[in-house]
């Protein structure tokens, strides 16, 4: 703990937003801990958060201590949209623009060499509403401005569920957001300036997102999270059928190439593998043969050079140590070439969020 700081609390003391998420117990994760598999094996975290919230702060220096007790070989990282330090004054619409400032200033403390190897937020991802159609446009300017040339794109989250306990309270996005044309009227303004899409909702809502993706075809999207198949609420007890539907959705999402995968939030407790209630948390085998039919799935049908993986931390610790984690997907990817294992761990994220700024992976980068 940090001098004069506040001590750290588990998330599941909280109310409101909070309580969508798992509880983090340090002590039940220490009792699984592992030797890093392939520690020299370079690594792109494409999806982690930061937040100080009241009861739950995960900032550079806890993450980084995260990164440094797993052992591997965490290169960079992406940050994510997740309501973090917006702005408390100024127009409504630019109040996002205090994440990515916040972000960019999490990046600068890491650049220091203070908090690791790694380079923490090398990518920002934000928030814009794009429902505001054309208008969006000044917001998305301002993050460029704020992210100090690291802002990659906008995640504007859409999952919806007639179901309000399968949802994050903050988030209202309604049933179709991504078919409305106004939204689509703000999407349109990514691409022209450079900006990717994350694109985070549930399996029922896939093949929304697969007309969104034809009709931009030179916009890039990032799924996150596999597609969030679910097995709880309405989906408890029908895993294999969910499992199914979810498949035959990816497999038309597929067909859309600008569209890339990330593996990983396979923790969340939507996906209903119910980790976290286990006396002690499972090893990393354990965790790689349940998830295989998902992850071999992702990989068959978009390639290694369109899935790429992410740590969902510290939503995921809710379940998982990060160091066990990343063992789990180096098996899931042990049957992969040299080539994939490289896409899948690092090559595919500095693409697509162009991290090609950093001197240790310049060499390497696909064009």
């Amino acid at each position: 703990m940090g001098r004069g700081r506040p001590p750290r609390r588990a998330a599941g003391g909280l109310s409101g937003m909070a309580q969508h998420y798992l509880s983090v117990r340090e002590d039940w994760l220490a009792q699984t801990r592992e030797e890093p598999l392939d520690p020299a094996q370079p690594i792109i975290d494409a999806h982690h958060h930061l937040w100080d919230r009241p009861g739950w702060r995960y900032l550079a220096d806890d993450f980084a201590r995260d990164i440094a007790q797993g052992g591997h070989n965490i290169l960079a990282s992406v940050y994510v949209q997740a309501r973090a330090m917006l702005r408390a004054r100024g127009a409504e619409e630019l109040r996002p623009v205090g994440e990515t400032e916040f972000a960019a200033g999490m990046a600068a403390m890491s650049e220091s060499g203070g908090y690791g190897p790694t380079h923490i937020c090398a990518g920002i991802v934000g928030f814009a509403d794009l429902r505001l159609g054309a208008a969006v446009r000044p917001v998305l300017e301002a993050h460029i401005r704020a992210g100090g040339g690291r802002f990659r794109g906008i995640r504007h989250i859409a999952a919806w569920d007639p179901d309000p306990t399968m949802l994050n309270p903050a988030y209202q996005p309604g049933q179709h957001m991504l078919l409305d044309p106004v939204f689509r009227a703000g999407f349109a303004e990514l691409a022209p300036l450079g900006l990717s899409f994350d694109a985070w909702l549930l399996h029922p809502q896939l093949d929304d997102l697969v007309d969104l993706a034809r009709a931009f075809p030179g916009t890039a999207i990032v799924l996150n999270h596999i597609g969030g198949p679910l097995a709880i609420g309405r989906y408890a007890g029908r895993r294999e059928e969910a499992r199914l539907e979810w498949a035959g959705a990816m497999q038309r999402l597929a067909t859309c190439p600008n569209v890339h995968v990330k593996i990983g939030g396979l923790s969340m407790r939507m996906l209903g593998f119910g980790f976290e209630a286990q006396e002690r948390p499972a090893s990393s085998a354990e965790r790689a043969q349940i998830w295989r039919p998902y992850v071999q799935t992702c990989i068959e049908l978009f390639g290694a050079q369109r899935c790429l993986f992410e740590s969902n931390f510290p939503v995921d610790k809710g379940a998982v140590g990060y160091g066990v984690l990343w063992n789990a997907f180096k098996r899931l990817a042990a049957g992969a070439s040299a080539q994939e294992k490289d896409d899948l761990f690092w090559r595919t994220a500095a693409r697509v969020y162009r991290l090609d700024g950093i001197p240790s992976l310049r060499e390497g980068m696909v064009q």
